[in-house]
Protein backbone atom coordinates (compact mmCIF):
# COMPACT_ATOMS: atom_id res chain seq x y z
CA UNK A 1 0.00 0.00 0.00
CA UNK A 2 1.66 3.57 -0.82
CA UNK A 3 0.27 6.75 0.90
CA UNK A 4 -0.52 9.81 -1.34
CA UNK A 5 -1.79 13.43 -0.23
CA UNK A 6 -4.16 15.35 -2.52
CA UNK A 7 -4.12 19.16 -1.70
CA UNK A 8 -8.34 19.85 -2.25
CA UNK A 9 -10.42 21.85 -1.17
CA UNK A 10 -14.32 21.50 -0.83
CA UNK A 11 -16.15 21.53 -4.38
CA UNK A 12 -13.12 20.65 -6.96
CA UNK A 13 -14.20 19.10 -9.71
CA UNK A 14 -10.62 18.64 -10.72
CA UNK A 15 -9.80 16.94 -7.62
CA UNK A 16 -12.30 14.29 -8.26
CA UNK A 17 -11.16 13.73 -11.70
CA UNK A 18 -7.31 13.03 -9.84
CA UNK A 19 -9.18 10.35 -7.68
CA UNK A 20 -11.52 9.12 -10.42
CA UNK A 21 -8.16 8.08 -12.72
CA UNK A 22 -6.04 7.52 -9.67
CA UNK A 23 -8.28 5.07 -8.90
CA UNK A 24 -8.92 3.53 -12.51
CA UNK A 25 -4.89 3.71 -12.76
CA UNK A 26 -3.16 2.85 -9.65
CA UNK A 27 -1.49 -0.49 -9.65
CA UNK A 28 -1.54 -0.79 -5.98
CA UNK A 29 -3.60 0.27 -3.14
CA UNK A 30 -3.76 3.68 -2.21
CA UNK A 31 -4.38 5.70 0.99
CA UNK A 32 -5.40 9.10 -0.24
CA UNK A 33 -4.81 11.60 2.68
CA UNK A 34 -6.77 14.42 1.68
CA UNK A 35 -5.29 18.22 2.70
CA UNK A 36 -8.25 20.97 2.76
CA UNK A 37 -6.08 23.90 1.81
CA UNK A 38 -8.52 26.38 2.77
CA UNK A 39 -8.49 26.15 5.92
CA UNK A 40 -4.31 26.88 6.45
CA UNK A 41 -2.99 30.56 4.85
CA UNK A 42 -0.23 28.99 3.77
CA UNK A 43 -1.38 26.09 2.11
CA UNK A 44 -4.22 28.85 -0.05
CA UNK A 45 -0.89 30.92 -1.07
CA UNK A 46 0.91 27.41 -2.23
CA UNK A 47 -1.87 25.39 -4.17
CA UNK A 48 -4.59 28.05 -4.04
CA UNK A 49 -4.29 28.24 -7.95
CA UNK A 50 -2.46 24.62 -8.39
CA UNK A 51 -4.92 22.08 -6.85
CA UNK A 52 -5.22 19.38 -7.47
CA UNK A 53 -2.06 18.52 -6.31
CA UNK A 54 -0.86 15.13 -5.52
CA UNK A 55 2.35 14.21 -3.13
CA UNK A 56 4.12 11.00 -2.30
CA UNK A 57 6.06 9.75 0.43
CA UNK A 58 8.85 11.34 -0.59
CA UNK A 59 7.52 14.84 -0.95
CA UNK A 60 7.29 14.66 -4.75
CA UNK A 61 4.06 16.81 -6.03
CA UNK A 62 2.26 16.17 -9.43
CA UNK A 63 0.46 19.23 -10.66
CA UNK A 64 -2.88 18.54 -13.50
CA UNK A 65 -2.86 14.75 -11.99
CA UNK A 66 -6.37 14.90 -13.53
CA UNK A 67 -4.67 14.58 -16.65
CA UNK A 68 -4.63 11.17 -17.44
CA UNK A 69 -1.35 11.06 -19.44
CA UNK A 70 0.25 12.97 -16.71
CA UNK A 71 -1.20 11.04 -13.74
CA UNK A 72 -0.03 7.50 -15.75
CA UNK A 73 3.56 9.08 -16.06
CA UNK A 74 3.50 9.98 -12.72
CA UNK A 75 3.04 6.60 -11.38
CA UNK A 76 4.44 4.94 -13.90
CA UNK A 77 7.81 6.43 -12.64
CA UNK A 78 6.79 4.99 -9.39
CA UNK A 79 6.45 1.60 -10.10
CA UNK A 80 2.75 1.80 -9.06
CA UNK A 81 1.02 1.69 -12.91
CA UNK A 82 -1.31 -0.41 -13.88
CA UNK A 83 -0.39 -0.79 -17.33
CA UNK A 84 -3.22 -3.19 -18.74
CA UNK A 85 -5.95 0.14 -17.15
CA UNK A 86 -3.79 2.40 -19.28
CA UNK A 87 -3.80 0.67 -22.31
CA UNK A 88 -7.50 0.02 -22.04
CA UNK A 89 -7.87 4.20 -20.92
CA UNK A 90 -6.05 4.81 -23.90
CA UNK A 91 -8.03 2.39 -26.14
CA UNK A 92 -11.65 4.45 -26.24
CA UNK A 93 -12.42 4.11 -22.93
CA UNK A 94 -10.85 7.38 -21.88
CA UNK A 95 -13.56 9.09 -20.32
CA UNK A 96 -13.63 9.96 -16.80
CA UNK A 97 -14.75 7.21 -14.78
CA UNK A 98 -16.85 7.27 -11.35
CA UNK A 99 -14.48 7.38 -8.58
CA UNK A 100 -14.90 4.27 -6.45
CA UNK A 101 -18.08 4.59 -3.79
CA UNK A 102 -19.29 7.03 -5.79
CA UNK A 103 -23.33 7.19 -6.97
CA UNK A 104 -24.62 9.56 -9.49
CA UNK A 105 -28.41 10.17 -9.37
CA UNK A 106 -30.28 13.36 -10.70
CA UNK A 107 -26.75 14.36 -12.21
CA UNK A 108 -25.46 15.00 -8.83
CA UNK A 109 -22.56 12.91 -7.31
CA UNK A 110 -22.98 11.13 -4.07
CA UNK A 111 -20.02 9.73 -2.18
CA UNK A 112 -20.79 6.09 -0.10
CA UNK A 113 -19.79 6.82 3.78
CA UNK A 114 -16.61 5.64 4.95
CA UNK A 115 -16.35 1.80 4.71
CA UNK A 116 -19.18 1.34 2.47
CA UNK A 117 -17.49 1.66 -1.37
Amino acid sequence: MIRLTLYTTLGCHLCEALEAWLGRLAGVEVQLIRVEISEDEALMTRYGTRIPVLADAAGEELDRGFEPERLAAWLAARGWLDEAAWRAARGGEAQRPEPRGAEVRGGRRYLSPAGKA
